[in-house]
């Protein structure tokens, strides 16, 4: 990112840029830099945009080869294309030798680095991936979201706040919005101000989820489930982040076993600091051996809906029975 900023400033920019990674926000928020640093507002003749799969490669390299008109450079903005995902030789090769008159930046959700667009970028250009930033970062940031708008938050509240918005800086920044247009005219925010106003996410769906798995309450884990389908929650997204949580509890479990701090088991697990009580609270409710049996039952469940043997929002509905039910169930044996 700090690379970008400084062709910004300087003024001198890479022929091409690869914008990547789980981070919508922060993909957003650099494309429109470059954007208005590349191009004029409305300049249409010189600034061209494609979007999705089907891009036909040639018609991107004959464009970057056509002279801008009046201007010093030609922005072609590429998204969600997938070339980086697949192979496309002709733009991998171009990319080595793009015309000095022409400005590539890619926006993707994922790349291959072993592909040859991936390698073409950083040899030629930039490639910047934006990660999901830790809840240092991210506490930081919607601080001074706070301090802008000329208001204190509680530190419960705050606690609060980062469990039920997640780690997605697009969805903190919608949820921050409706925080301060609830709060409008008064200083303080509090934690009955995000109690009315915040939406917990899928993530925080799922951790209530396996709450209601361990204390063997299936009707409610199933329900919990059944809402998530109902607001278009892919199935398989749902079985991931269950299988997150249960590595989340699996690892916060054995290290605190073996005598490590707080602080230590959330940079490992990759939580904030204040949810690791929360974590080892439920991860107490699962023997050691039930957890790693839980993880290989989620990979496991994965590889059996992706070669067909069962159908994805069965496989989920499966695990939460199985692990909702008394001692004594006899799936780890039968399997899903």
């Amino acid at each position: 990112m700090k690379s970008i900023d400084a062709d910004i400033k300087s003024g001198k920019f890479q022929p091409v840029y690869l914008l990547y990674g789980e981070e919508a926000y922060l993909k957003r928020q650099y494309k429109g830099k470059l954007e208005k640093a590349l191009s004029a507002p409305g300049d249409t003749m010189n600034a061209t945009y494609f979007e999705g799969k089907d891009i036909n490669p040639g018609e991107i390299i004959d464009l970057a080869e056509t002279l801008p008109f009046f201007a010093e450079r030609r922005l072609i903005l590429i998204e969600n294309s997938g070339f980086f995902k697949k192979s496309c030789d002709a733009l991998a090769g171009y990319l080595k030798e793009v015309a000095e008159t022409a400005c590539l930046v890619f926006v993707e959700e994922e790349a291959d680095r072993r592909g040859r667009m991936y390698q073409a970028v950083r040899k030629s250009g930039r490639a910047v991936e934006f990660k999901r930033q830790d809840s240092q970062v991210l506490a930081q940031w919607i601080l001074a979201r706070i301090k802008r708008e000329q208001k204190k938050i509680t530190q419960p509240a705050m606690q609060l706040f980062l469990e039920k918005a997640g780690d997605s800086m697009e969805n903190i920044d919608k949820e921050l919005e409706k925080l301060f247009c609830y709060t409008l005219g008064k200083e303080d925010i509090r934690a009955e101000d995000v109690e009315a106003v915040c939406v917990p996410q899928v993530a925080g769906k799922v951790f209530e989820m396996v709450d209601r798995i361990a204390e063997k309450k299936q009707e409610q884990a199933l329900g919990l489930y059944y809402d998530l389908l109902a607001l278009k929650e892919p199935p398989m997204r749902i079985l991931f982040l269950i299988a997150r949580q249960f590595r989340i509890l699996l690892l916060a479990k054995g290290l605190r076993g073996r005598g490590y701090d707080e602080k230590y088991i959330a940079a490992k697990a990759g939580i904030p600091e204040f949810a690791v009580r929360k974590n080892l609270a439920q991860a107490g409710r699962f023997p050691f051996g039930k957890l790693k049996e839980a993880v290989a039952d989620c990979i496991r469940a994965e590889e059996e809906v992706k070669t067909g043997i069962l159908d994805d929002r069965l496989a989920v509905e499966l695990m939460i029975v199985k692990y909702s039910r008394g001692s004594g169930n006899g799936l780890g044996q039968q399997g899903f």
